[in-house]
C-alpha cells in the first residue's frame, strides 16, 4: 500500500527540483552525490518518498543552499495543509521547466528596474494578444 504524500514532503520535493534544475544538474548527479539511484531522486521530487533528515543535509549541501531552503514559500510561509489552487500548480510546472529556468536566468539578469517593467508590459502584452487570437479563432464560423 502506497502512502500519501504529506503537504510537506512535496513542498520539500517541489524545492529540491527547482533548486537542481535552476543550477543545471540532473537527476543522475545529484543521486551520484548522494550515493543513490535517480529513480529515489524522483520518488523524493515527487514527495512520494520521505527525505530524512541527515539525506536533507546531503541535499543542501549539495545544492550549495541551507536546510531551511527546502522549507521556505514566501507566498504561503508554513501553509502546507491548504489546498494548491491549479493556477498555482501550473506556475511551478512553468517555473520549473526549462524555458522557466532560462527566462527567470535571464529576466533576473536585467538589474534597471524600468526595464524589468518594459520586459513584463511586453510579455503580458504578448500573452493578451495571443490569447485573442485563440477567442477569434474560436469564434470563427466553422466550415
Amino acid at each position: 500500500m502506497m502512502r500519501k504524500a504529506e503537504p510537506i514532503d512535496l513542498h520539500v520535493g517541489e524545492r529540491i527540483k527547482l533548486r537542481r534544475r535552476s543550477m543545471r544538474m540532473s537527476q543522475e548527479k545529484l543521486a551520484q552525490g548522494l550515493g543513490i539511484t535517480y529513480q529515489q531522486v524522483q520518488k523524493y521530487e515527487r514527495g512520494s518518498s520521505r527525505v530524512g533528515a541527515s539525506r536533507l543535509h546531503n541535499i543542501a549541501s549539495i545544492l550549495h543552499v541551507q536546510v531551511g531552503y527546502f522549507f521556505a514559500d514566501d507566498s504561503a510561509p508554513m501553509e502546507f495543509d491548504r489546498p494548491v489552487p491549479q493556477h498555482e500548480d501550473a506556475v511551478m510546472d512553468f517555473v520549473t521547466s526549462q524555458e522557466g529556468i532560462e527566462l527567470n536566468t535571464a529576466f533576473i539578469s536585467l538589474l534597471d528596474g524600468s526595464t524589468r517593467q518594459s520586459f513584463v508590459r511586453f510579455v503580458a502584452s504578448l500573452a493578451s494578444t495571443a490569447s485573442g487570437k485563440v477567442e477569434e479563432r474560436e469564434r470563427a464560423p466553422r466550415e
